[in-house]
């Protein structure tokens, strides 16, 4: 079993899986509803425009992300619908794509079934505790593609929302190194790889 496991990628790496200091803090009543209602609301991730130029400028986006990612995700059909989630879960929380997309390039590597050494799983390695204070309690679900990023999207908006939008002390906080400037700057420096030309 343990050999099955290795080979599907399920066993802590050591390395590309890099969450971990995370610590549970309590949450008022009032943020852990408004938290789980933003996990439950369920919606398709694929956009819908009323401007042609949205669409349009979507569409670029998505060409020119897939053939960046190519190399990590081979197969077409997965990798677009990696890219839609990922851009439909960020925009819903107020995020960039790009900076999500930096941040599971620095969490996971792009591995859906990463594990870190203390058990934060997923793309952007979540920490299972999170399912059991605002989802179901099924940790099992965090390799559902889907339901990490939106797990990790609300989270992450939730910090920034804690630091008043300081997106350095809200990456600090989202690996558990608050304050340090390591893994921010990590995050930042690979969100530029995730940019489009002419945006900052």
């Amino acid at each position: 079993m343990k050999r099955r496991l290795a080979v599907l990628g399920l066993l802590a790496a050591p390395f590309g899986a890099r969450a971990g200091a995370q610590r549970e803090e309590p949450l008022a009543d009032s943020i852990r509803s408004a938290l789980s209602a933003s996990i439950a609301q369920n919606a398709p991730p694929r956009p819908s425009f009323n401007e042609v130029d949205a669409r349009m400028a979507y569409l670029r986006w998505l060409g020119a992300m897939s053939e960046r990612l190519k190399k990590r995700k081979t197969e077409t059909q997965i990798r677009i619908e990696f890219l839609e989630t990922v851009w439909y879960e960020a925009r819903r929380a107020g995020l960039e794509p790009s900076l999500v997309l930096g941040l599971i390039q620095v969490e996971s590597g792009f591995r859906k079934y990463a594990i870190s050494t203390a058990g934060a799983r997923g793309y952007m390695q979540v920490m299972p505790f999170w399912t059991r204070a605002i989802g179901d309690g099924n940790a099992s679900r965090l390799f559902h593609m889907q339901t990490n990023l939106r797990f990790g999207c609300v989270i992450l908006r939730h910090y920034l929302d804690i630091e008043k939008g300081d997106l350095f002390l809200a990456l600090g906080r989202y690996n558990g190194s608050r304050g340090r400037a390591e893994y921010p700057n990590a995050v930042f420096g690979a969100r530029r790889q995730w940019l489009l030309p002419g945006e900052k």
